[in-house]
């Protein structure tokens, strides 16, 4: 898609959070009004038709844009968390990112077998989180998974869409 408001207003910070790396940072995004309009919207184009019945948003930045589409949709959000955040039962999942090993964390009541579940962060590079979210989604057996990300990283040889294969995957930028 790489709306040209969008590519216009992401900032990139070299060296964040360590050396080699250049951070997307979503924030500007968010801090801007017209930013957030086009973003809900051409979400909300997306998946109008899915069936949608859950969005999980993955730690931290992905609750943001997951909120406000699954409000627009008519939808429930979920949360995946890193480990500790969250008060019920939980299941969880390990997985490795750029600059180290993490874990993401779901309630174990969070998804249903008849959910059509779309799963969504504000980034995609290595794939590494994503795996783990989706890992964690398929413990609940939904009826159908769909990805996306603000932002899809290919400019620095990272190929974490390769993680997915037959995998409805969008995403709103490519850089």
């Amino acid at each position: 898609m790489n709306n040209k408001v969008l590519i216009d207003n992401l900032r990139c910070i070299p060296d964040f959070p360590k050396k080699g790396i250049n951070f997307r940072d979503v924030t500007t995004l968010y801090k801007n009004a017209e930013c957030m309009r086009i973003m809900v919207d051409e979400l909300y184009e997306l998946y109008k038709d899915k069936g949608i019945t859950k969005i999980v948003g993955i730690e931290s930045r992905g609750f943001i844009m997951a909120a406000a589409l699954a409000a627009k949709l008519g939808c429930g959000m979920v949360m995946a968390r890193k480990p500790g955040k969250l008060p019920a039962t939980v299941i969880k999942e390990q997985f490795t990112k750029e600059y180290g090993v993490d874990t993401i964390e779901m309630h174990i009541d969070s998804i249903e077998p008849d959910d059509v579940v779309l799963i969504h962060d504000d980034l995609l590079a290595t794939g590494g989180t994503a795996k783990a979210a989706w890992k964690l989604v398929q413990h609940f057996h939904p009826k159908k998974v769909y990805m996306n990300f603000i932002i899809e990283i290919r400019d620095e040889g990272l190929h974490g869409r390769d993680l997915f294969d037959g995998i409805e995957m969008t995403t709103l930028m490519t850089v």
